[in-house]
């Protein structure tokens, strides 16, 4: 079972490693981390969510993996000094805190954390497996519905309606389909009203559960 890095290096370490940096706040859609970009500095995500996305050669953006609060976000980068594999976006709010990559390392040194960061790096390769075979695999409605469970299962809050601030063209590239494909998968959610159109933009989430189901009789 996947679990978060403060599960995986325990409460006190993690209080440590917060103390490292101050906190710090970004909105929704703002970019964290860069693909491409250098490894010089590690993030602790303390509340929001984040998506984890991957550019093509052409600049398409397939969605790999949706982040909570408890995640470490570009230390794989820093442990190995190479550029960034992906870009990190805030989907919320997020609280954060940025680590130089000088402390972190030494952090990790220190604390013998090299090993379970490793396994947990492992864990989130079979999990990013996982959601490339069902971008492969699955109908529209599926892939879509899945997206949409991984944002509120990762969400700070516990609000029976979540929004997601991301455009229905957003949302299409982040599963491999078209944003026509995504307006016919959204429209009998719409009718239920297990889905609407978030005041501000995005969508407003209101029935995930109902929604997983429908989705699951579209294969």
């Amino acid at each position: 079972m996947y679990q978060p890095h403060a599960m995986v290096i325990g409460d006190e370490l993690w209080a440590r490693l917060k103390a490292l940096a101050p906190q710090c706040v970004r909105p929704a859609r703002s970019v964290l981390l860069r693909q491409g970009d250098p490894a010089t500095h590690v993030i602790v995500l303390e509340s929001g969510s984040t998506l984890i996305t991957l550019a093509g050669d052409c600049g398409q953006r397939t969605l790999l993996a949706v982040r909570g609060a408890g995640e470490l976000l570009g230390e794989l980068a820093v442990l190995d000094s190479q550029p960034r594999t992906a870009t990190v976006i805030a989907a919320e709010t997020c609280r954060i805190r940025i680590i130089p990559a000088a402390a972190f390392l030494t952090f990790v040194e220190e604390h013998d954390l090299l090993a379970p960061l490793l396994r947990h790096a492992i864990a989130r390769v079979r999990e990013s497996e996982a959601v490339r075979l069902e971008l492969a695999t699955a109908s529209v409605p599926l892939r879509l519905a899945s997206a949409l469970s991984r944002l509120v299962e990762a969400a700070s809050t516990s609000a029976s309606d979540l929004a997601v601030r991301l455009t229905q063209t957003e949302l299409s590239q982040m599963i491999g389909a078209s944003r026509n494909a995504v307006v016919n998968a959204l429209k009998p959610w719409r009718e239920q009203d297990w889905v609407r159109t978030a005041s501000g933009g995005g969508l407003l989430v209101r029935d995930i559960h109902s929604i997983q189901s429908h989705a699951r009789t579209q294969e």
